[in-house]
């Protein structure tokens, strides 16, 4: 696998970087271009810098150009890729019409969960010698084990058919690699996550550990891997612990819902009650161009992509005050239409269009313009870093990897979308903005889910569980048996044992 090779012997050099890149001092001390295995991980320090590394997987869900959110809201029926012209990026272009092929399938969706998983593989390998509490030792090994399930969680959703890999690879059997059944791989991801959450602290200090992966997130983490595979019963048995007795009351481990949605979207409201699992970002990372692409950038990279190009608003406007972006992730005519009636809708949805009609604000119009912008996302002008690097590459908002109105529709889907229990999820979620209840259903869950959660990501992956897709997307040149999953990245079958996924060429 030659990416894989060369980010495997690059990222050696890393394993102690905190979740900003390395400082130059570090980079550069002697001896140059040597990881000194040997001494590494002596004493907890050490084995901390090393978990820290693992923890920047987490970045992929809306850091650097090719993230997570971005790419599979593309390939979904709510969104265009938009963007600047049709071969801007060709990766997010071709899922968008679904013309992907493995000489554009965008690489680092498949590297950079198995420098993640590479990186977690190291830490357990090395944390038995490593000098340390025997307690403190115990949550690294879980954490570690949690993190390289959530890689494989994504990787096994996107791909399918992927190694599986629980010892770090050398430069002798690199080449050796073969595929995994995918029920292997989500056994793995099983074990992984039972044994981590039999370690893991059910809360951690705000103050100073928010972001570390609890029990109650690798539970929820858990019901989800059990409800992709159809294991219901075992999802459900998850999902409750997580959401707790009462649906719209504190769960024990105190996750609860924003009482008002549009919180969930405030910059600075980091880790909130609802927030389950979520990828943290910065300012002041002091990301440039030059480390562009280079899993160095910092900040919510998905805050620049959504944001309409060349914005301004005349003076006395009532628009507000936003720096310009690159006008990806456009909402559809349909999810609109969809939404305009939904107490979520200006939570979600950013209508520049009418307030380019009433001459409140103008705008370059992007690629498959609809004039309907992510709102979830949308940079605002008070969270422009003050300071150095590149404007573009510094926004510090978080992102929801998994919350709790997240869990509690997977909990209702999990129990088949009938009973009480289903019926008072369901009712929590519309509650929470005001919507009356309605018989709880599959149907009834499913429209939920698009809205709530919609613009976070999740809806290309419910629509292929749900075997929907091909119905829902056949119009955008969706192909039932082929693009359910992602072709295996070209440079990664060259002189190598892997082999592509069915249909791609």
């Amino acid at each position: 696998m030659k990416i894989l090779k060369t980010k495997y012997l690059m990222i050696a050099g890393a394993m102690i970087c905190s979740f900003v890149s390395c400082s130059k001092e570090f980079v550069d001390i002697e001896p140059q271009g040597q990881f000194l295995t040997a001494n590494y991980y002596k004493d907890q320090t050490q084995a901390f810098g090393a978990l820290v590394g693992v923890y920047d997987v987490l970045r992929k869900n809306s850091g650097g150009f090719e993230n997570m959110i971005t790419m599979m809201n593309a390939g979904s029926d709510d969104h265009f890729a938009g963007g600047g012209g049709p071969t801007d990026g060709a990766g997010i272009q071709g899922f968008s019409n679904y013309t992907l092929n493995a000489q554009i399938m965008p690489g680092s969706f498949w590297s950079d969960h198995y420098q993640g998983i590479f990186k977690a593989n190291t830490l357990l390998q090395k944390l038995p010698d490593t000098d340390m509490d025997a307690t403190m030792k115990s949550r690294f090994e879980a954490e570690a084990k949690a993190l390289r399930a959530l890689s494989y969680f994504n990787l096994v959703r996107m791909f399918r058919n992927v190694p599986l890999l629980l010892e770090p690879l050398t430069a002798t059997n690199i080449y050796e690699v073969t595929q995994a059944a995918p029920e292997a791989v989500y056994a793995q991801i099983e074990t992984d996550l039972t044994e981590a959450i039999a370690t893991l602290p059910p809360t951690v200090p705000a103050s100073t550990e928010a972001g570390r992966f609890t029990k109650g997130a690798a539970q929820a983490l858990l019901g989800k891997v059990f409800l992709y595979q159809g294991k219901n019963s075992e999802a459900a048995a998850q999902f409750a612990e997580v959401n707790g007795p009462v649906p719209g009351e504190p769960s024990q481990y105190g996750y609860d819902l924003l009482s008002d949605f549009s919180d969930l979207w405030v910059t600075g409201n980091k880790f909130n009650s609802e927030s389950i699992l979520e990828a943290s970002h910065t300012s002041a990372g002091n990301s440039d161009w030059g480390w562009w692409g280079s899993g160095a950038d910092e900040g919510n990279t998905v805050n620049v992509m959504v944001g309409p190009r060349s914005y301004s608003r005349p003076a006395g406007s009532p628009a507000p005050a936003l720096p310009s972006g690159w006008s990806f992730n456009v909402f559809t005519q349909d999810f609109y239409d969809e939404i305009k009636t939904d107490p979520r809708f200006n939570a979600t949805v950013f209508d520049l269009k009418a307030l380019k009609a009433a001459g409140h604000a103008d705008y370059i119009e992007g690629y498959q313009n609809t004039g309907y912008f992510l709102n979830k996302f949308l940079p605002r002008q008070a969270d422009v870093r003050t300071g150095g690097g590149a404007q573009e590459l510094n926004f510090r908002q978080n992102t929801y990897i998994i919350r709790l109105a997240d869990t509690y529709l997977m909990e209702a889907e999990s129990l088949g979308g009938t009973g009480a229990r289903a019926q008072a999820l369901l009712d929590a979620v519309r509650e929470r903005v005001g919507l009356p209840t309605i018989p709880v259903s599959m149907t009834a869950i499913k429209e939920e889910r698009r809205l709530e959660l919609a613009g976070e990501g999740h809806r290309f992956f419910d629509l292929v569980r749900w075997g929907d897709a091909p119905t829902v997307l056949g119009s955008r040149g969706f192909v039932a048996g082929k693009n359910e999953i992602f072709p295996i990245p070209f440079d990664e079958l060259q002189g190598t044992q892997l082999v592509q996924n069915p249909n791609y060429q």
